[in-house]
Parts: structure tokens; C-alpha cells; sequence
């Protein structure tokens, strides 16, 4: 398999014969409001035309609405309104209002052209924050002859990600870990010590981290993320964490 890293959370995967992509968040540079005043959002460009990311596109994965992990730029130019779409209970209205005709939610799996999609629980902060930011998931991509892929979403370490990573044994699991915060919050999604974590309760695992250094509310760079696997002696082969554009072949 592939997973080419687009920007953000969006990912370009090739899994068993197919191509599928996570969380289009597409938008040109600046072109969205800050989270935290500090720039407009994203901060960073694309690595390719937006039309690119999307080429040869057969399924859409999204897991949560919030507009860094699905913009109108991919909802209402990029993705074809007959391209399959699964996300999680109740996201499927704003999708059928969009016109897209193929929309699956995920109450707990589905299967799609041999690929089964398993969701799984996320928690994207902690108290009120996290009542705040609303429901979000993961998902698990499973396929005969490909690795075990569960992308946890937006969710800090805690508890259910445990459980998935202890009865699911992943061999790789892709993290969201930018720290993003809000002024006065935690981090509403992973952060490096977080990430670490994840690396610690599955040594079989291949982690990917993602969601970095792409919108003014994250706080973690690949740079910290990276001084902290070495001092806690994580491998870089067991820690990937790839650039804007980079294809990991696994």
C-alpha cells in the first residue's frame, strides 16, 4: 500500500487495487480564518494543484465536519457528487444536502470493493472543550494481503484509543499529532508526548504522525516530535513522519 501525505490530515491512499482519500482539506493558503488570531488559515500552501490530490480519486473518508478536514474548495469543485462518501452517524446529512449521492455512514463497519471499514471511538479534547468540539471518529481499512490501517482522527491518547490499538493490533496506525490548542484549552488532538504514547502501547505498530505544522492552532512541530521518539528511543522507522507531498510505501 501507499499513503501519500496531502497537507494537514488529508491523505491519498492506494489499499488493496483501490484509491481512496481522508479528510479533503483542500483550500488555498490564508484563505480560511485563524483558530487563535495568529494567521490565516492554512499556513501553508499545497504541495500540488488541487487537483492533483484528488486525481484518480474513487472514495471519500471523513471523520468529522469540521472545515480543516472537509472544506467547500472539495466539496463543491473537487469530489464528484457520485463519489462513494463514508463518514460517521449523523455527518451523512450535510453530505446529502451537498447532492453527493452515495453516502454511508458508519455505525460500526461497511465494506466497499474488498476493503472492510471498521469506525472507531475519538475524543478531541477533554471537558468542556471536548463537549465543545462535538463528536468525532477514526476508522480501520482491512483488506486480504494488505496491513491492518487504523487512522485514530482527532482524538487525544486516552482510554478508547487504547482499547483499539489492544484489541485491533494495528500494523499501522496514523495519528493526529499538531498539539493543536485553543488559548486556555489543552490539546484537543494528539501532541508529542500523546503520540509517544501511541508508539509505546503498540510496538508492532508502524505510526504515522500527521496534522502538523498546517494551521496557527498547532502547537507541536515534526522537529519536536521527532527530539522526543530519539530520547525516548522510538525508532525512525517506527515513528514516520512525513513531509508535505511524501508517498510512504508499507
Amino acid at each position: 500500500m501507499q499513503i501519500q501525505l496531502i497537507r494537514n490530515a488529508t491523505l491519498r491512499i492506494d489499499f488493496a487495487g483501490r484509491r481512496f482519500i481522508i479528510d479533503p482539506f483542500l483550500a488555498p493558503k490564508h484563505t480560511m480564518e485563524s483558530f487563535t488570531g495568529e494567521s490565516l488559515n492554512p499556513v501553508v500552501d499545497l504541495p500540488c494543484a488541487p487537483q492533483e490530490a484528488v486525481e484518480g480519486v474513487e472514495m471519500v473518508v471523513v471523520s468529522h465536519l469540521h472545515p480543516d478536514h472537509i472544506d467547500q474548495i472539495a466539496v463543491e469543485l473537487l469530489l464528484p457528487k457520485e463519489i462513494p462518501v463514508f463518514c460517521q452517524p449523523g455527518d451523512e446529512v450535510a453530505f446529502k444536502r451537498a447532492r453527493f449521492g452515495s453516502v454511508t455512514p458508519v455505525e460500526s463497519s461497511a465494506k466497499w470493493n474488498g476493503i472492510t471499514i471498521t469506525r472507531t471511538p475519538g475524543r478531541h479534547g477533554t471537558g468542556f472543550m471536548a463537549e465543545q468540539m462535538g463528536r468525532v471518529s477514526g476508522f480501520i481499512f482491512e483488506a486480504e494481503g494488505e496491513p491492518r490501517v487504523y487512522w485514530a482522527g482527532d482524538t487525544i491518547w486516552y482510554d478508547g484509543v487504547a482499547r483499539v490499538l489492544k484489541h485491533m493490533e494495528p500494523d499501522i496506525v496514523i495519528t493526529h499529532s499538531g498539539g493543536a490548542k485553543f488559548p486556555g484549552s489543552g490539546p484537543i488532538i494528539m501532541d508529542t508526548e500523546q503520540t509517544i504514547s501511541v508508539c509505546e502501547a503498540a510496538p508492532q505498530a508502524t505510526v504515522i504522525a500527521t496534522h502538523m505544522e498546517s494551521l496557527d492552532h498547532l502547537t507541536v512541530s515534526r522537529a519536536d516530535l521527532r527530539t522526543l521518539a530519539e530520547q525516548k528511543g522510538i525508532a525512525a522507522n517506527r515513528l514516520l513522519i512525513p513531509a508535505d507531498g511524501e508517498t510512504l510505501s508499507l
